[in-house]
């Protein structure tokens, strides 16, 4: 059975103690291409909301396509790692590694390879698998420098034609790897609203095939703490080890972490896969209301950068979109002389919102209110 740990911030100081290191697992740079489909799906559950988004998509100038546009998170991969390493070494005083994991890309770990500093970091990314009309996440770790590429491109063709290139090849050649992790991202969220029933029929259906190839299941920094009793539930099930996964998409730090007595991310590996060895820790950030963290990502997303790279400050450098001739992808800033005014005065409310006083009513954080009891019929150890 899988040797769990749950840890919270903020019940325990020397939770700590005995061990070497933490790991950042499942965190966003600006390679990671976000779907804005999620825009219309929303809408459509809010009738008069979904009237004006038709209304603003019929006066615009360039037919709007929902599922080709996408945007991309605000940190670089420097800016990320060093978020992620600096979170783990200022509050929990061990060594850091850093796992960065885009949408189907292996962009921002190689580029840090490249650079003068060669930081270490695992080349890893979040895989996407269609499968029986949806589509799951996986977190690929460490995959080996000298054939990541060829990896990758074996990869992204399953995503993009998964009927030419089997997944039980391509899941049982990673598995077969020494040195890569595997980790079912957020299983329990439905990512294209087939409903609760459907999604887990059919999630059922692909761990009786495939959970041998699984090495660990993810409670998500960002999802609610009821889906995340579910996941480690699931985890039970299919005798897996649970696993933290932050899913960092804006500048606040993952919420979710892993403490480990490994000296390396390789060693890390070793410990998930062989031992089921997971010591899973919820930052404090954890404890603030989901939807406020939610709102400040947001506010991270559509905020001005001026130290960003030239082309990438603005909300509309980061939001790209088919031009005119409906092909070619490209930035909103180069689709417009500047946003609507709409849009202006959607996101100064906002903006406002989350001044400083707004926030620190609306993060009046209360971690008892955060119930991290896990039931007595469990295989996990709860260290809270």
């Amino acid at each position: 059975m899988a040797n769990t740990k749950l840890s919270c911030f903020w019940n325990k100081t020397d939770f700590a103690a005995g061990y070497r290191s933490a790991v950042s697992l499942h965190s966003h740079t600006n390679y990671s291409k976000e779907s804005l489909i999620f825009i219309p799906q929303f809408t459509e559950n809010w009738p008069v909301l979904n009237w004006a988004l038709k209304r603003k998509c019929d006066l615009a100038k360039i037919p709007v396509d929902f599922s080709r546009a996408y945007w991309t998170p605000p940190l670089t991969p420097e800016r990320a790692y060093n978020v992620e390493k600096s979170q783990i070494e200022d509050s929990l005083g061990v060594t850091g590694f850093v796992s960065l994991t885009d949408h189907d890309t292996i962009e921002a770990p190689t580029s840090l390879h490249m650079t003068a500093d060669a930081h270490p970091v695992p080349i890893s990314l979040e895989w996407s698998v269609p499968y029986e009309g949806t589509v799951y996440h996986f977190g690929i770790h460490n995959l080996p420098v000298q054939s990541a590429q060829e990896i990758m491109a074996l990869l992204a063709a399953h995503t993009n034609n998964p009927s030419e290139t089997p997944f039980i090849g391509l899941i049982s050649m990673l598995h077969e790897i020494p040195e890569v992790l595997i980790v079912f991202n957020h299983p329990l969220w439905d990512l294209c609203n087939l409903g609760p029933k459907r999604h887990r029929e059919i999630l059922d259906k692909f761990l009786r095939q495939y959970s041998n190839y699984v090495h660990a299941i993810e409670l998500n920094g960002m999802r609610s703490w009821k889906e995340n009793k579910e996941a480690m539930k699931l985890a039970d099930r299919w005798d897996l080890p649970i696993i933290s996964g932050g899913d960092r998409h804006g500048c606040e730090p993952s919420a979710a972490l892993n403490l480990t007595t490994a000296g390396t991310f390789p060693e890390f590996v070793q410990e998930i896969r062989l031992d089921q060895k997971s010591h899973v820790v919820f930052m404090p950030q954890y404890s603030e209301p989901r939807a406020v963290r939610t709102a400040h990502c947001l506010m991270d997303v559509i905020r001005f950068y001026p130290d960003a790279p030239l082309g990438s400050r603005r909300w509309d450098d980061r939001v790209f979109h088919p031009g005119l001739d409906g092909i070619a992808i490209r930035p909103l800033s180069a689709l417009w002389n500047t946003p609507p005014d709409f849009l202006k005065r959607i996101f100064a409310g906002l903006l406002m919102w989350e001044s400083s006083a707004t926030r620190r009513s609306r993060r009046r954080s209360d971690p008892s209110r955060v119930d991290l009891r896990i039931s007595s019929n469990t295989s996990r150890e709860a260290a809270l």
